[in-house]
């Protein structure tokens, strides 16, 4: 090799290939037992952009695995079939530590509203970074619902979740107000103004708390 230039890449190193295969080939590549963990992880990847019903089998197969876990998941998320947001609600219940908070993420970038329940329950999970997962999770995904179990947590938290918890509370909040659900807003930011809530989201929520009463109470 001459001096200054790169040393060539090792076959079993190379993405490109991968990186242009279909569903169903990227498919056997994770259900490969001699398949390298880089060979699954770009297939994860590819999966991310042409993955299709069946390839949420395969990836939820991978949550649960340190190595590979994150890549099934970014394979999930955008996968437009409601299967994916079953897997990975039904991962919650079977996973600990990492791998759960990473599937409790995954639960949020997709907006699951039916993850609220379980979601919820893990506001006091005994893993604090679980719990303050779970509040992020909620606060993305928003809704009424999700509302409802941010306030509860509130008088419950301890920090630091309770600081996750009320910056989830804000998010969910605006979310109401972007849906034109001003009087559950209205309520969350409320509940946002007491004295134990981070002084930061506190005078936040006091400010749209006046906002939102003026537009309810203006004559239309």
């Amino acid at each position: 090799m001459q001096q200054g230039q790169r040393p060539a890449t090792p076959p079993e190193l190379k993405a490109e290939p991968i990186m242009t295969l279909d569903t169903p080939k990227l498919i056997q590549i994770l259900k490969d037992p001699g398949a390298t963990v880089f060979e699954k992880a770009k297939a994860c990847q590819r999966l991310a952009v042409v993955g299709t019903k069946e390839a949420v089998p395969a990836l939820a197969a991978l949550l649960a695995d340190q190595r590979l876990g994150h890549y099934a998941r970014f394979g999930l998320e955008p996968n437009p079939d409601p299967s994916a947001d079953d897997v990975l609600r039904d991962a919650v219940g079977k996973l600990k530590g990492r791998p759960l908070m990473g599937v409790i993420n995954s639960l949020g970038v997709r907006k699951d509203a039916k993850a609220v329940d379980a979601l919820a329950k893990l506001l006091y999970d005994a893993d604090g970074e679980v719990a303050q997962a779970a509040a992020a999770a909620l606060g993305r995904i928003g809704g009424p619902e999700a509302a409802k179990a941010l306030e509860q947590g509130l008088g419950r938290a301890k920090a630091p979740v309770l600081a996750v918890l009320a910056r989830a509370g804000l998010e969910c909040a605006e979310g109401l107000l972007a849906q034109r659900q001003r009087v559950e807003a209205l309520a969350l930011y409320n509940a946002l103004t007491r004295a134990e809530t981070p002084k930061a989201v506190r005078i936040a929520a006091m400010r749209q708390v006046i906002a939102v009463e003026t537009s309810l109470t203006r004559p239309r």
